[in-house]
């Protein structure tokens, strides 16, 4: 399995390009915010690739600029219904915090705007993701500097991840005095999330 790429950028079509690895040319396929990431044609690249295998099919390679997005294409490619080209019309639809918060909330209405998603897509998605995806990078975006009123320490940073997804401190402080700071950050945001879903 090809898990990453570093070579010279070849070929740049938008949608594909073509690394050089010690004399072999790869074709990826792209995301949207790869394209915007990568050097001019000649210089050297550096891909994080998804090897996508389909029985009687040739090996496809996907290529993202950071291992976080590559984990996010591969979390969505878990769903029924969304294969790789799916999944990079997804990505390439909403930002990655954007995506996570839309999911992890259960905002339908919001999914359903990207191109390529519809109704029962979009329910599946957050039906199936929304636990999943809080345990991603991306759920985890911060700001550099911790909210006025957050708290300090491990709570301050689940303050700052529901901040994050579009929740108001006066929803949450409350669940966050319950809390107890020594389990890890992603269970607590997990936690959280799901006493909310529940008022």
């Amino acid at each position: 399995m090809i898990a990453f790429l570093r070579g010279a950028l070849l070929e740049n079509t938008g949608e594909t390009v073509v690394v050089e690895v010690a004399g072999i040319g790869y074709q990826v396929l792209i995301s949207g915010a790869t394209l915007g990431a990568l050097p001019a044609v000649g210089s050297v690249a550096q891909l994080h690739v998804h090897s996508h295998f389909v029985k009687d099919e040739p090996i496809r390679l996907y290529g993202f600029a950071d291992a976080d997005e590559r984990r996010l294409f591969e979390t969505l490619i878990d769903v029924q219904g969304v294969g790789p080209r799916v999944a990079l019309a997804i990505l390439a639809g909403l930002p990655p915090e954007e995506l996570v918060r839309a999911i992890s909330t259960s905002d339908v209405g919001r999914l359903k705007q990207i191109k390529g998603v519809g109704g029962k897509l979009a329910e599946r998605l957050a039906l199936e993701l929304r636990e999943k995806i809080t345990a991603l990078p991306a759920a985890r975006a911060r700001p550099s500097s911790p909210p006025a009123g957050a708290p300090k320490g491990p709570l301050g940073e689940v303050y700052g991840a529901l901040v994050q997804l579009g929740y108001k401190p006066v929803e949450f402080e409350p669940l966050l005095e319950t809390m107890d700071a020594q389990r890890p950050i992603e269970e607590l945001v997990r936690d959280a999330l799901g006493a909310l879903r529940k008022r």
